[in-house]
């Protein structure tokens, strides 16, 4: 029932839920600043600025269990395949370039179409660029849905699930999620396993 986790997969697990843990334990005061804030954001709403280090740190925050819960599970899911397939090293790369590109087209969205002082966290970036890479590795395997429980290939699911992100971003359904951000972790994936498709003198 349990699959066995890579040692990439099983890291990245800890983190996001001991930094989880400290959340709730310590509250959000000392998190403020390790979330990703907008750009100008500090002047027009009074919130912490934007650093640089947000970027990154933004992908271990989470808003609440079943944000962390649906990323974790994602993460397990997919995670440990790519890891066995891209190598650890390669795949911490990969996910942290999904993480940092999922953040830089939130900050573009939100600068020029969606002014708000609200901070982004969590680990989608990351996990949606895993699910584009699974998708394009193994584009036959099966996936099912839970909700409606529907098998298809892998590609459709999620050429499908990249679709719904588009319309609900561009909809402006589903406040308070960051579906540009999910596109832009999609995006960065992409681009970045075209890069190494490109240049496979540089794989090892």
């Amino acid at each position: 029932m349990f699959r066995s986790l890579t040692p990439m997969v099983r890291t990245l697990l800890l983190i996001n839920v001991g930094v989880f843990a400290l959340q709730m334990l310590l509250g959000d005061a000392p998190f403020l600043r390790l979330a990703l804030w907008p750009w100008g954001a500090d002047q027009l709403y009074g919130t912490p600025p934007f650093d640089v280090w947000q970027l990154v740190t933004y992908g271990f925050l989470h808003g609440s269990w079943a944000h962390l819960f649906f990323n974790m599970f994602a993460l397990y899911m997919f995670g440990p395949d790519i890891e066995e397939l891209f190598g650890s090293r390669r795949f911490l790369n990969y996910y942290l370039a999904c993480v940092v590109g999922a953040a830089l087209v939130q900050l573009l969205v939100m600068f020029y179409f969606y002014r708000s002082g609200a901070p982004t966290v969590g680990a989608s970036g990351g996990v949606f660029g895993l699910l584009l890479a699974y998708g394009m590795a193994y584009p036959r395997r099966r996936l099912m849905l839970l909700f409606p429980p529907i098998p298809m290939p892998a590609w459709l699911f999620v050429t499908l699930y990249g679709v719904i992100e588009l319309l609900l971003g561009v909809f402006g359904t589903s406040q308070g999620v960051a579906h540009f951000a999910h596109l832009g972790g999609m995006a960065a994936g992409y681009l970045l396993i075209r890069y190494w498709r490109s240049h496979p003198a540089r794989r090892r």
